[in-house]
């Protein structure tokens, strides 16, 4: 099973983390070199924890919608490339792997791989997800 959610556009500020990086456009301009993204334009950079919290919650209406009984864990969470206020990012979910859970009859673990891509489809954000999930009846 895969999922492809398109489009969710980002705000354009991260109130919840007061770090200049993510706020200080003056230096944001500066990091621009020390970064060698041209396509930032000198804007403060999103946070990641917020997109790896986006990628995840943008699969859950096409992969696990009121089947999740809890997230167990994350493996191999990376940020090839930075994110910026106002990208739009679409995501892709794949299951990995999935088993019956040995002390839970009624549930099982899958393992999820998650990719979130930008508007000019570079991977911004890669995760592996374990789940404990309901199993059909």
């Amino acid at each position: 099973m895969s999922s492809r959610i398109e489009n969710q556009a980002l705000p354009d500020a991260d109130p919840l983390n007061p770090a200049p990086i993510h706020l200080d456009h003056e230096l944001s301009r500066e990091n621009v070199d020390a970064l060698g993204d041209s396509a930032s334009a000198g804007k403060p950079l999103f946070n990641s924890m917020f997109t790896l919290a986006l990628l995840v919650g943008m699969s859950v209406p096409e992969s696990t919608h009121g089947t999740t009984v809890a997230n167990l864990g994350f493996s191999e969470v990376l940020f090839p490339r930075p994110v910026y206020p106002g990208d739009t990012l679409r995501a892709e979910t794949e299951v990995l792997d999935r088993r019956e859970s040995r002390s839970r009859p009624t549930q099982g673990i899958v393992t999820f791989r998650h990719v979130a891509y930008n508007q000019r489809g570079e991977v911004v954000c890669t995760a592996t997800r374990q789940a404990l999930m309901k199993r059909r009846p």
